[in-house]
């Protein structure tokens, strides 16, 4: 018996993994230290009232034989899909309800959606870049493309017109950088996959973080419809990180190799999924009702009351950055010439505050660093406090 030795090209350890790890060490040598952690997109507020309400309605729907559910329906129950069609109607954007599947979040749907296209598939991903879209396709052994997001192109990646891919993984607004692309550059990812006969797998998972005209979703984009695949996640959206739901796109026009996308993708969920439970998907109808629309604004909003502070630090410091707009990400360059984990290691030791060192998510994050929004307006204003001092 042999193992999968793809895994022997995976790095060690899972970026997060490491930077917990560091941090753990750190906190057992100086207990008496108070870190303060902006490094993992895990949202601290509580879930809405209304979704709470939602789920403890559903978990009592289960204790009462008229209303019992057992399996659900593999792409979702109907309510559920129904209220995520309206809410992207809200901005302008026709999905069907029976194009959209619910699912357990988009992490899972990026590693698992290229189970259904060829392993000889080549696969072209922004850099840097959320570490599964990389991992997943390393562990199923393909060749993967990458196209730079640096300081001279605002961290927004374009298509080469020289370079063929097959599976194109684009983010926005992205996950590390903050960058979120404009129609017009989307147009041309869209362009360059029909003209390649690609296919775009899109993470929308902070659309709902977007304050300006930018697309919230790539079917925004004319010719997306025969090109892409949209998932989202609650995680950020609605705080359900440890709740897991989210759902994906398929347009019912997608078409490769003869084959309907969307019918291949229910076959794979038929065989290896059994669906997101009847509790957590009356929490996500309430989600996209009016009142839980309002009511995650509120905690977005909070968020983005953050951002605001962090942007506003670097902005006093001089240090650049993108992202804190339409993200609840910012993206700042090392200060003084540092390296990612030196600035890790030094923000750690000398601030007790914690980021993600740039690095880990690719070779164009090199000399970079992350934070994110997702902490108390306290602990905020104190990292942030802590960051002047060290670094006036």
């Amino acid at each position: 018996m042999k193992i999968n030795h793809n895994y022997d090209n995976l790095v060690p350890n899972y970026l997060f993994a490491d930077v917990a790890r560091k941090t753990n060490e750190y906190i057992a040598a100086h207990p008496d230290k108070d870190v303060i952690r902006m490094g993992i997109g895990d949202v601290t507020l509580p879930l809405p009232p209304v979704v709470v309400e939602a789920l403890k309605k559903g978990a009592d729907d289960l204790g009462h034989k008229e209303t019992f559910k057992g399996y659900p329906d593999y792409e979702g129950y109907a309510f559920a899909r129904e209220a995520i069609a309206k809410y992207y109607a809200s901005f302008g954007v026709t999905v069907s309800p029976d194009e959209i599947l619910i699912t357990d979040g988009a992490k899972s749907d990026s590693a698992n959606m290229s189970e259904i296209f060829s392993q000889d598939s080549v696969v072209l991903v922004t850099d840097p870049v959320y570490p599964v879209y990389v991992d997943s396709n390393i562990m199923a052994g393909r060749k993967i493309l990458l196209a730079p997001s640096t300081v001279e192109n605002g961290f927004c990646a374009m298509p080469d017109e020289s370079v063929h891919a097959d599976l194109i993984y684009l983010c926005s607004p992205n996950n590390p950088t903050g960058a979120t692309y404009s129609k017009d550059q989307l147009k041309a990812w869209v362009d360059y996959a029909n003209a390649n006969d690609a296919v775009i797998i899109y993470d929308a998972a902070y659309e709902h973080f977007i304050v300006d005209d930018s697309p919230r979703s790539i079917f925004a984009i004319d010719g997306a419809r025969t090109c892409a695949i949209e998932l989202c996640s609650l995680s950020k959206t609605a705080g359900f990180t440890g709740t897991r739901a989210g759902y994906t796109v398929i347009p019912k026009d997608l078409v490769r190799d003869g084959h309907n996308i969307y019918d291949l993708w229910y076959r794979r969920l038929s065989t290896k999924y059994n669906g997101v439970s009847w509790p957590i998907q009356c929490a996500v109808a309430a989600v996209f009702s009016d009142e839980g629309l309002k009511q995650i604004d509120e905690n977005i909003n909070y968020y983005r009351e953050n951002a605001k502070t962090i942007a506003g630090t670097f902005d006093e410091l001089g240090i650049k950055y993108t992202g804190g707009k339409n993200s609840p990400y910012i993206w700042i360059q090392c200060p003084n010439g540092m390296g990612s984990w030196e600035f890790f290691d030094y923000l750690l030791e000398n601030a007790q505050v914690v980021g993600t060192p740039g690095e880990g998510f690719g070779e164009c994050g090199k000399g970079m660093f992350r934070f994110t929004s997702f902490s108390s307006h306290e602990n905020t204003v104190e990292a942030m406090r802590r960051m002047r001092e060290l670094l006036s």
